[in-house]
Order: C-alpha cells, then structure tokens, then sequence
C-alpha cells in the first residue's frame, strides 16, 4: 500500500499513555552511605526524596517495552496497527541496532518503522513535535513515542553533584489523528550548542572512543555543570512555555494544566510564577522518582491523566530542557 501525503494537515492528538518504573528504589538516606549527603541537603537543594533504578539485567529498551505495552493498551490497539516507533533516549541499549528496533521486536510491531532520537531531557517533545507530522501529512495513521532512560548505569556513584539527581524509568504515547480543533496546537523547540559542556558523557564516542584511559578517568559517566543548568533553565521553561502558547494563540491564563520536565522543584516553582500557575494547575512526582531525563514528563503526563486531574478539553502545556543544550513546549487541547 502507498501512502500519498495530505494536502490538509490533520488534527494529531495522544489517545494512550503508558508508564513504567523499576520496582528498586533508593533512598535519599542510602544516597548519603555512598557519599557525603544527607536526606535534608538533597530535599532543600532539588525536593527529591528517592529514585526508581534498574535491574543489572535491565536496559532502557525492558522499560520502554512495557511502558509501550501499556500505551497500547489504553488506546485500545494492537502492536501490527503502529506504523512508526519514535524512541527517545541518551541511554540506548546499544550503539546498534536502534532502540526503537529492539522495542518494535518486542512488541511485534512487524509493520512499522522505527528510528532513535538523541534530546536529553527535551526528548520526549522532540519525539512528539516529530511524530505529530507524519501523521498530520497523513503519511502515517498511527504513532508510537516512547522516552525511556536507565541514567542510573552512566552515573558516577562517587559524584554528590549528579548521583542523587537521577533515576530510571519509560513513558510512553500513542498518537494518532483526532478530531479537527484538539490534539497538538503548537511546538517551540530550540537548542543552544555552546552550552553543550555544561552537561555532557566525555567519552565512548567517535571523539573519544574507549579506552584503558579513558575507563580509569572514569570519562564514561554524566559530567554536570550545575550552577549553569540552573541558570539556563530557570530562564528557558518559562520562555518556552510561552512562546508555544502564542504559536497556539493563546495566553498563559488558558492554561489548565502545566507538566513540566522533572528536574529540580526549585526550576518548577519558578516557572510556575512565570506563568502565574497554582500548584493545583502543576503536576509533580519528582520527589518519588528524581528526574528521568526524558521519561519525566510522559510519566508525569500518565499519572496525571490515570488520576483524572487531566479532563477532556484542557488546554495542557508541557515543557522540558535537557543537554545539548536542548529545549522544548508544546500546547495540547486534550481529547480523550
């Protein structure tokens, strides 16, 4: 069958959301017998309590799989009806073959294409702003997104900037085309190359391939310029959110419901006063879960909707940021 592109671009929407996070969970007060922290430094400088961390045997395409899984399953169809599979992740199982790949024989997906998207933290809209136009051009019907990370394994247990910062898990979405008027109304994504060394895996890479040296430097892990990421996302979640709203014709007094990236409560409150949210309009786990890279909003995005504080109509913004440096929005009017 040929698909022929559509001149009219089609209203796409998420009709499923499935999530999943590993059953182990470290404590802030088992982060502080690693390494010199306490339970209160932790809470007042980033407000997470604990993290989810994967099984040795576990890599990011177990998560993604069963958080697909149960995207699938809440929109109420079968792995053969996917058309596409979008994975985002900066923690792939291998360098090759794709992620998305391994995920698609999982499900049994024989029908769709599938590639990986490297965004860091924004990877999750990246996904999404991606997947929303095959199907808006009407070259493809039906879409599976998933973001799942295992940032546990790139961490450096001996370093407090960035080990009690992240945790592991998968998101999941289906898209697919929705009534005229809902779904996505608008995308902002950006990026920022010259902050690229402010978060950063030195080496494994075709610059620095591995190496006896490079193990012992131990340069394979997460390298984290706090005080600049901070910076830069204190400014860019409130500037992104907005700048997706005016793309939607809309002001940040439509805004029923904000899920922003996970990162830090301290990041969240800020952007909340930027758009002049109450915490009833914001949903965060980040105290449970710690942040999940790009897993975090999808996960977010599924418990807030499982909990029924996501109602058909809202007009829902997501807003992430991440290494690269990356940013990302989008405005939903949601229809479920």
């Amino acid at each position: 069958m040929v698909n022929k592109l559509s001149h009219k671009l089609r209203s796409v929407g998420i009709v499923g959301l499935g999530s999943w996070l590993p059953e182990e969970i470290i404590t802030n007060a088992d982060l502080s017998r690693v390494v010199d922290t306490s339970d209160e430094w932790i809470k007042t400088r980033t407000g997470i309590s604990e993290r989810r961390k994967a099984a040795i045997t576990e890599a990011a395409s177990d998560l993604g799989t069963k958080a697909a899984q149960k995207a699938l399953e809440d929109a109420g169809i079968s792995a053969e009806e996917i058309d596409l599979i979008i994975v985002a992740t900066v923690t792939p199982d291998m360098f090759l073959p794709s992620t998305s790949c391994i995920i698609q024989k999982n499900l049994g997906a024989s029908k769709a294409a599938a590639f990986d998207l490297s965004a860091a933290c924004s990877g999750f809209l990246y996904a999404l702003a991606a997947g929303s136009q095959f199907i808006a051009t009407g070259l493809y019907k039906t879409v599976l997104v998933v973001a799942s990370e295992v940032l546990t394994k790139i961490i450096n247990w001996e370093d407090r900037d960035t080990c009690v910062l992240f945790g592991d898990g998968a998101g999941a979405a289906i898209l697919k085309p929705v009534e005229e008027g809902f779904g996505f109304l608008s995308f902002h994504l950006g990026a920022d190359g010259t902050g690229g060394d402010y978060l950063q895996i030195p080496a494994g890479g075709s610059r620095k391939p591995a190496s006896e040296e490079t193990i012992k430097n131990k340069e394979h892990y997460m390298t984290m310029n706090g005080k600049e990421v901070f910076k830069f996302a204190v400014k860019i979640m409130g500037n992104a959110s907005l700048e997706a709203l005016e793309k939607a014709g809309l002001s940040k007094n439509d805004v029923d419901f904000f899920v922003p990236h996970q990162a830090n409560t301290r990041i969240i409150d800020s952007a909340m006063k930027r758009l002049g949210l109450s915490s009833e309009k914001v949903y965060i786990n980040l105290d449970k879960y710690g942040n999940m890279s790009g897993a975090s909003i999808p996960v977010a995005l599924d418990e807030a909707v499982k909990g029924g504080l996501i109602k058909h109509g809202d007009i829902v913004v997501l807003v992430g940021f991440g290494a690269g440096l990356t940013w990302g929005a989008s405005v939903i009017k949601w229809f479920a």
